[in-house]
């Protein structure tokens, strides 16, 4: 039966580099995920505002078709047609801008959310492992000696 390879034993200088590497490591991705979730967030802002703005164009768009189509029924005029069609070529317009940024709003809300989440565990554990360091690199309390009672 052959004998099974000894396994080499961590040295201090190795421990140490993988420690400061990983330590270095947890420090970007805190840095790194605050500017991704602060630039999604941004991006986020504009989207809403975007949404809202094609949402209430298209809520006064179907009230103008809805008069357009009670004033074409009221009579029949080419005038009246020819409003009525501009308001519903507007009205598919503004309704697939607004799908487009729905869809893209969605999918950043999606990916802002999972940021979110990962950074929150990334400075919770950053802020364990400095309140960790600062425990460990105390300076040791110099013991006073008693004094002897004669």
């Amino acid at each position: 039966m052959p004998k099974a390879k000894k396994k080499a034993i961590a040295t201090s200088a190795a421990m140490a580099k993988t420690l400061e590497s990983a330590l270095g490591g947890l420090a970007s991705i805190c840095e790194n995920g605050g500017k991704a979730v602060d630039t999604r967030a941004k991006d986020a802002k504009k989207l809403a505002a975007s949404s809202k703005r094609l949402g209430k164009k298209r809520m006064t768009l179907n009230k103008r078709k809805s008069t357009a189509t009670a004033r074409l029924k009221k009579d029949a005029t080419a005038d009246n047609r020819k409003a009525l069609s501009a308001v519903v070529k507007e009205l598919g317009m503004v309704t697939r801008e607004l799908a487009a940024v729905k869809k893209v709003k969605d999918a950043n809300n999606a990916e802002l959310a999972g940021l979110r989440a990962s950074l929150k565990r990334a400075t919770a554990y950053m802020k364990g492992v400095t309140s960790a360091d600062r425990v460990l690199n105390k300076p040791k309390r110099k013991v006073r000696r008693k004094k002897k009672v004669a």
